[in-house]
């Protein structure tokens, strides 16, 4: 079309076409296919599955060895164990556990089901059974009548338990659902299995189902029949006489700088960039999938599917993990994604919108530099929003097409794209803004050929394109997996349409939530809503050289995302990435929008660049945070960035201020300037977006660059994934430090015994006993630092964390006479404890000095040396930052030449 608009150009039909048999038949096919594939497609949620049906039974084998059977439902669907008391009796002297749902070191009882005998050595010899921290029944094993048996039985409405005579039923019964969960059977009995011992489990396998036949049929005729409706589609297309556009223009195989530079940077981020919080949580689940028969939330929500989302990509994400684990290979989706909608944008997005966009390198170099700046922070993972960014692209390219080319097909395309793009997230759900923002350019192409093949021979191929989609979500589930996993999410996170402001509230906050890299690629996108809006609407609804329709539409696009985006049921951050391709976009229409050609005003360009600096300060005041491990060596992870102690958000806002002054002078100075046309110098000329996107993505890469550099030779991403290509996929794994055994390791005194060497020389205000009872961790704002938070009130979102016996509290007296409850399994036989709490005067403490392994132990010398202390400890970062706390000092010395 050589127009820039073409929406409004009249459609063009040849009278005689309704006489051709070809027209007629190509109408009676595309009626009568869509009808056949739009019924198969949407009965398949209906229609029924083959069901695994899987059991669980112990002992095996002959013995009581302990078996584990994780289930990915947690929870069988019922359980019935039968202990003969001939078996209670083996455990009297020794007491043990006779069956558990889950090994001892998992706290049984908490979660699961527990049978256990304490031992005859503190009292009379009892059994007890625990379920899930409810004591069931409690028995002394004098009391036991012979010819027993210990029976427990549990399933959705009720459990039962008691010791009974055979013949009689248990006298303990509990109404509700209190079936334990369970990964395997465990027992401390050994020996001959006794006779009468059984376990037995129904496991939940109502998801782990294959097609049935019947619906093997529907979905292949189902996809065919779809595939002849959109051929006939396409043929009716063709009456009017012109010819087809090709597929991917001329321009798709021109390869620029800008494409070197946009998919190098992309491709080296794939390496040394940072990956998402949840890559392990949509990896575990990948991983678990192939084992399950089905993709299951692994994690939560008792294992019910993904079912409709989630499909075919989390599909594909388990092909790929089957495959290998490398961390490069099951991300190249990912990239994959982030290649296709680079050349969306520069190919298709960038010459729709005009010939100011078509000639104008430095608007394809904006929209470059804003999606990579948007992209790396979020979209190089394994979370769904980059498969969500490009479908939203795809979906408003194929609308665009339809409009200029006054073709269907393509708005069929368009149907099935965003249909697709749905399953991938909720957050899919914004391709609909794209259908609906091309919507009644399309409906008058429909009004204008259904005078000629009908209304019905058009809209139906449209229809079956949207319901296709459903072969790929239920093939191989029902409609009740379905609403069962819509009900079981009703459990949360799940957050109104009106909490939508909480996404934006943890954008603001100083976390990886809210870091500078986040931040920058939303403001970006929503200062180019603001410019672009307000520039048509002072240029009369348009943007000089663009095309009217495409822009209107990108705008309108966007906007129908960020509003469809509210009823996305959580509010975490991750989710701005599927905006990654819209922004990407925006950023070329804005750079138009700013030029010197459309904004000709000094002033207003100085505002423009004042905005910019603005959300540059904003930006700045957050750190420079990655997820987890990706933050290893990166400056600034935890912190504001500061140059010379001065924030630089603070730098950033003083050139704001002074460019307000800028564009203040250049206001008042305009009417005492001469008429006629004014030259601007090169400083006026700069384009500031662009400036800045390309000083945020050279920030982002150098950053994780110096991380890889600085961690070398410890783990790195970058170092990780280039040992993963080279065939080590491990990881991290690699370079985990594991304490087998605490007390082993501790390091022998050079003099003296434990306790004289803790309490040296030269020792002030330390006590055996002079540590709090209580050591629990501080409790931290969760929009400081928890990830996924979904409490909406902010005065409950606290997270804190005393593992491995951290929180204090009293023990056994040790070596040197502490009361004081040791953490990490230390012995206190072994292990002496001093501390100064409760002191009124200040505390010093020297110790003695202690000896290192020698270099040729087994195992090597090691590489940390810890200390348990409590209490906070001062410390003072690369930045020179100090935290406050009590000084700890270590110094190392050497005995002679060759001991240390």
């Amino acid at each position: 079309m050589s127009r820039d608009d073409p929406d409004e150009s009249r459609l063009v039909v040849a009278p005689q076409s309704t006489a051709r048999p070809s027209v007629r038949s190509a109408r009676l096919l595309a009626i009568v296919a869509s009808v056949v594939g739009v019924l198969l497609t949407v009965s398949l949620p209906f229609l029924p599955v083959e069901q695994d049906s899987a059991s669980l039974s112990w002992p095996q084998n002959g013995n009581t060895g302990s078996v584990e059977a994780p289930l990915v439902s947690y929870a069988p669907i019922t359980l019935d164990m039968s202990i003969p008391c001939s078996a209670i009796s083996e455990l009297a002297q020794r007491g043990g556990v006779l069956a558990s749902t889950a090994p001892s070191a998992a706290d049984p009882g908490k979660y699961g089901l527990v049978a256990r005998v304490s031992s005859a050595d503190a009292g009379p010899a009892e059994v007890q059974v625990t379920l899930r921290n409810q004591v069931l029944l409690t028995s002394s094993l004098d009391q036991l009548p012979a010819d027993c048996a210990l029976v427990v039985s549990s399933d959705t409405a009720r459990t039962a338990a008691g010791v009974v005579a055979p013949g009689q039923q248990p006298p303990t019964v509990i109404q509700g659902d209190l079936r334990p969960q369970l990964v395997g059977i465990f027992s401390d009995l050994d020996g001959p299995v006794p006779e009468g011992l059984r376990v037995t489990v129904q496991i939940d396998s109502r998801f782990s189902s294959t097609p049935s036949l019947i619906k093997l049929i529907a979905m292949v005729v189902g996809v065919l029949a779809t595939v002849s409706a959109l051929l006939a589609l396409h043929r009716l297309d063709k009456v009017d006489g012109r010819r087809s556009r090709r597929f991917l223009p001329t321009r798709w195989w021109s390869f620029r700088r800008i494409d070197a530079v946009v998919i190098g940077t992309l491709v080296l981020w794939h390496f040394i960039g940072s990956t998402t919080s949840d890559d392990g949580y949509q990896f575990t689940m990948a991983r678990a999938s192939s084992a399950a028969g089905y993709m299951a939330n692994y994690f939560r929500w008792y294992g019910v599917p993904e079912t409709p989302f989630g499909t075919p990509y989390y599909d594909l994400l388990g092909v790929l993990a089957a495959i290998s684990p490398a961390s490069p290979w099951v991300r190249l989706p990912a990239l994959v994604a982030g290649v296709v909608a680079w050349l969306v944008i520069s190919r298709e997005v960038a010459p729709r919108l005009g010939a100011a966009v078509r000639n104008n390198r430095l608007a394809l170099w904006t929209g470059g530099l804003v999606f990579l700046a948007f992209w790396l922070p979020y979209n190089n993972g394994l979370r769904p929003e980059p498969i969500v960014a490009v479908g939203v692209l795809l979906t408003w390219c194929s609308v665009e097409r339809a409009v200029a080319t006054r073709r269907l097909l393509p708005a069929a395309v368009a149907v099935l794209v965003g249909a697709a793009t749905l399953t991938a997230g909720p957050s899919g759900l914004i391709c609909f803004g794209a259908l609906l923002a091309g919507g009644r350019p399309i409906l008058q192409i429909v009004i204008a050929r259904a005078k000629s093949v009908g209304y019905l021979a058009l809209l139906a191929p449209l229809v079956a394109s949207g319901t296709v989609i459903l072969v790929a979500v239920f093939a191989d589930q029902t409609l009740a997996a379905a609403m069962e996993m819509q009900r079981v999410h009703a459990i949360g996170p799940d957050m109104p349409w009106f909490d939508e402001y909480l996404r934006y509230q943890f954008l603001l906050n100083i976390s990886v939530d809210g870091s500078l890299s986040r931040r920058f690629g939303v403001f970006v996108m929503v200062l180019s809503l603001a410019v672009t809006i307000f520039v048509m609407l002072r240029k009369g609804g348009r943007i000089p050289g663009t095309a009217t329709g495409p822009s209107r539409r990108l705008i309108g696009i966007t906007v129908a995302a960020m509003a469809l985006m509210m009823f996305t049921p959580t509010k975490w951050t991750h989710h701005f990435g599927i905006y990654a391709g819209l922004a990407g976009a925006l950023a070329v229409l804005t750079s138009v929008a700013v030029s010197t050609a459309v904004v000709r005003s000094a002033r207003n360009r100085a505002l423009f660049a004042a905005a910019v600096l603005f959300l540059l300060a904003m930006t700045f005041t957050s750190s420079n945070g990655w997820w987890y491990v990706s933050s290893y060596g990166v400056p600034w992870w935890d912190k504001p960035v500061f140059v010379a102690g001065v924030g630089v958000g603070t730098i950033l806002l003083g050139a704001t201020l002074l460019m307000l002054l800028i564009a203040a002078w250049c206001y008042f100075r305009e009417p005492f300037r001469q008429h006629g046309p004014v030259q601007h110098s090169r400083f006026w000329a700069l384009p500031p977006l662009t400036v800045a996107a390309a000083a945020l993505v050279l920030f982002e890469v150098l950053s994780m660059a110096k991380g890889a550099v600085a961690q070398y030779p410890a783990f790195s991403l970058a170092r990780s994934n280039g040992e993963a290509v080279a065939g080590e996929p491990c990881g991290l794994a690699n370079d985990v430090l594991l304490e087998t055994d605490p007390n082993a390791s501790v390091l022998p005194p050079l003099s003296g015994t434990p306790s004289t060497a803790l309490a040296g020389t030269d020792s002030t205000g330390f006590t055996p006993n002079g540590v709090a009872a209580d050591l629990s961790a501080d409790e931290e704002s969760s929009d400081a630092g928890v990830a996924n938070s979904v409490e909406t009130d902010n005065t409950a979102q606290s997270a804190s964390s005393n593992s491995a016996g951290t929180g204090g509290g009293e023990g056994a007296v040790g070596v040197n006479g502490s009361a004081v409850a040791l953490p990490f399994g230390l012995d206190p036989a072994t292990t002496p404890a001093l501390g100064s709490a409760g002191g009124d005067d200040d505390a010093s403490l020297t110790t003695g000095w202690y000896r290192l392994p020698p270099e040729e132990s087994d195992g090597g010398r090691g590489d940390i040396v810890s200390i348990a202390a409590a209490g906070r400890i001062r410390s003072v970062d690369a930045d020179g930052i100090e935290t406050y706390g009590q000084s700890l000092e270590v110094e190392y010395g050497r005995l002679d030449r060759t001991a240390r």
